[in-house]
């Protein structure tokens, strides 16, 4: 017996030892000594059972049974003190708090805001390739990989790894549903590139002879077929040299309204021509076109018209475009400068020589297989073969019966036509065709994109309408926000003169804020021939407007007015506006006229401004003023005292000479001392020749009598005041530049 108790003591002491030790407290070791302690109590219980021991009494002893899996902080007994060990904190219970109880803080509860992944400005343009992964997409987003993930799902694409490619089409398609613009980029490697025509644009100030000169290089005659003779349309045609080679021109219109025309012609250019008159130098349009070529980075050649005019003096326009910042050749810069007349075809040799030097030296080269990259100059709608587009191709061959998506819209193409009407079976770099199969009109300016399939280009044409509406409706709220501010700014402007003004504080005139005049909504229609003067039109019909009359174009289209358009004008209460269209049937006009809508027709640009603006003052309220209707002196004062009770009290009459304009008894009366304002008030009588009189003009002599006013003197002038509706006024200057002034 005497060995099993010394085996008992053995194991006891080892396992106070273990249990106690630090690296029992070392969690990366305590499974470890744990295991390799219950082994040896394993152990001793088979051996003491085995040997007949009671080994129940054991294992149900305090130190085994009820503190081995518990903490060194559990393993005190009593009040030994075993090193390493904290003694167990006591005290009372905390009560519960009352059901009614205030609550620790008053502070009201705030819930947390929601994250939201914050969508990029539709401003943000980025760049996208043919396969560009999802981790690349999203960097260049700004987003999150999952984010994109769930768009692809959406759209019906198979997700798999952020490092798998993506189709062009795919990638422009989630971009824009996070409301981003985006540029393709082509790659030219394994592709066939070779030389390229140029493509020049003809721009300039309006009746500076751009057409003229264009129609003596082929040989034509499109001047003489523009309404008003100015060009109102973006022309391209293809134009064989006498050198045996061929450039491609876009001709611009030169009105101030055709701005954005202008600017899309440099946008896709490689070569500008800058066409200034002789006899008339360098005017406002000139100005601009010098400065949509520099912001294109496109290289200019000026080409100094009509100098077979006797008026004409090239010189002076050198030194005029030099002193606007542009470097000529003869002055030490790298511009080309050439004189030409498109009535006698002087010149136009040199022109071309140097048109042909200046693409030499830029070495134009294009793919001519692979996907082409086209850019729509103008688009239209014909009866017959429905919505047209005018495409330059820039790169690649663009076929017949591809799928195409343009802008907002997309289609099959049925048909390709050159620029002399001639159908063809492919469309080559610089080379400008008339397409046809489009399901809707597509903006002027939109990109041509070949996709494989139908069902492509119909998802990518409902994307784009996608986030053209959210723009829109971007742009109305910013609109809306910023007029609320300008209104609150106002009356915490208002309020704040309120304030000082029953302080007793001074306020200067400069200070006091005017209520604004009541503003008219004209609401107006407008149908064109083609997209890029639909445009136009509408621009300038918005620069008409001013603080009396708001122009709001409802609503726009291509191609003749028609029913539709007349009963949304009815609705609306608004004008009908035709550019370029033919006259309404009889039918249509008749039943305009009977419902009070105008329709007005014009084929002039001019013409059409002039007769808007002048519409639009007509409709304008107009503002009320106080001017000075005439003048009188007094020459002589008379006196009626002693008057009867029936005729009233005494009288002060003003003998008076009408020195300037005219004098009515209804109109208030100022009167003047020495430059200052002694009296303001009504006329009571006004006399002439024993005669009572309304008005008296300029150069005869009255009597009048002021109502309480007795302070007359000799050499005291009396001004007539009268309230005069002053509407606004219709301006154009001789750019073409129209505006309202108030």
């Amino acid at each position: 017996m005497a060995w099993r108790e010394l085996g008992r003591k053995s194991i006891h002491a080892s396992a106070l030892r273990i249990l106690t030790s630090k690296a029992f407290r070392d969690t990366a070791l305590r499974s470890n000594l744990l295991s390799s302690s219950v082994g040896r109590i394993r152990g001793y219980t088979s051996n003491s059972a085995l040997l007949g021991d009671d080994t129940l009494g054991f294992l149900k002893s305090r130190f085994l049974v009820r503190r081995f899996h518990a903490s060194p902080r559990l393993l005190k007994r009593g009040d030994e003190d075993i090193v390493g060990l904290q003694k167990r904190k006591t005290g009372k219970f905390k009560k519960r708090p009352a059901a009614n109880a205030k609550p620790p803080c008053e502070a009201p509860y705030v819930p947390p805001k929601l994250q939201k992944n914050g969508k990029p400005s539709s401003d943000k343009t980025i760049e996208i390739f043919e396969g560009m992964t999802t981790l690349e997409l999203a960097k260049r987003c700004g987003q999150s990989v999952a984010t994109l993930q769930s768009m692809l799902v959406n759209v019906g694409e198979k997700v798999g790894s952020e490092f798998d490619p993506l189709g062009i089409d795919i990638a422009e398609l989630i971009a824009m549903e996070v409301g981003v613009n985006v540029k393709r980029l082509y790659s030219y490697e394994g592709s066939i590139v070779l030389p390229r025509a140029p493509v020049v644009t003809v721009m300039g100030h309006v009746d500076h002879g751009k057409t003229s000169l264009l129609d003596a290089l082929r040989q034509t005659s499109v001047a003489a077929k523009e309404a008003g003779g100015i060009t109102q349309h973006l022309g391209a045609f293809v134009v064989g040299m006498t050198s045996g080679a061929s450039i491609t021109f876009l001709d611009t219109p030169g009105h101030a309204a055709f701005s954005a025309m202008r600017a899309r012609g440099a946008a896709v250019t490689d070569i500008v021509v800058l066409v200034v008159a002789a006899d008339d130098g360098v005017m406002p349009q000139t100005l601009e076109a010098m400065s949509h070529a520099k912001s294109a980075d496109v290289p200019i050649v000026v080409a100094i018209n009509k100098c077979d005019k006797p008026a004409s003096d090239p010189e002076r326009v050198k030194v005029q475009l030099a002193s606007e910042g542009l470097p000529l050749e003869e002055m030490g810069g790298d511009v080309q400068v050439v004189e030409v007349s498109a009535v006698t075809k002087k010149g136009l040799d040199k022109l071309e020589e140097a048109l042909l030097l200046q693409a030499e030296l830029m070495d134009l080269k294009a793919r001519v297989d692979g996907v082409a990259q086209a850019y729509v100059v103008e688009a239209r709608l014909d009866r017959g073969r429905g919505p047209l587009a005018t495409a330059l191709v820039k790169a690649g061959t663009l076929v017949c019966g591809q799928h195409v998506a343009v802008g907002a819209e997309w289609g099959k193409i049925r048909a390709i036509r050159d620029t002399a009407g001639k159908l063809t079976g492919e469309a080559t770099p610089a080379m400008p065709v008339e397409i046809e199969g489009l399901k809707g009109l597509p903006m002027a300016g939109d990109d041509i994109i070949v996709v494989d399939s139908e069902e492509r280009a119909r998802m990518l044409s409902e994307g784009r309408k996608k986030k053209l509406e959210r723009d829109r409706l971007r742009k109305m709220d910013e609109e809306n926000k910023l007029e609320q501010e300008k209104r609150r700014q106002k009356e915490e402007k208002k309020q704040e003169l309120e304030r000082r003004r029953k302080d007793g504080e001074e306020i200067s005139d400069s200070e006091i804020i005017e209520d604004e005049p009541k503003r008219v909504e004209l609401p107006i229609i407008v149908k064109a021939d083609v997209q890029g003067t639909v445009q136009a039109v509408t621009d300038s019909l918005k620069t008409l407007n001013s603080p009396q009359v708001f122009v709001n174009v409802i609503h726009v289209g291509v191609g003749p007015i028609c029913q539709s358009d007349l009963d949304l004008a009815q609705a609306a209460k608004a004008c009908i506006i035709g550019f370029n269209v033919r006259t309404p049937p009889t039918s249509l006009s008749l039943a305009a006229a009977q419902a009070n809508i105008k329709i007005k027709i014009h084929k002039v640009i001019y013409h059409l401004l002039e007769d808007i603006g002048n519409f639009i003052v007509e409709k304008a309220p107009g503002k009320f003023e106080t001017e000075v209707a005439g003048e009188a002196q007094i020459l002589n004062i008379f006196e009626l005292k002693g008057r009867s009770k029936a005729k009233g009290a005494d009288v002060k009459i003003a003998g008076c000479k009408v020195m300037d304009g005219h004098v009515s008894r209804s109109c208030t009366m100022r009167l003047l001392r020495s430059g200052e304002v002694v009296f303001e008030g009504c006329c009571v009588s006004l006399k002439r020749d024993t005669q009572d009189v309304e008005t008296v003009q300029k150069g005869n002599e009255c009597g009048l009598v002021l109502r309480d006013c007795l302070d007359f003197q000799i050499g005291d002038v009396i001004q007539c005041l009268h309230q005069v509706n002053k509407k606004p006024k219709f301006i154009s200057s001789e750019s073409g530049a129209v505006r309202i002034e108030c």
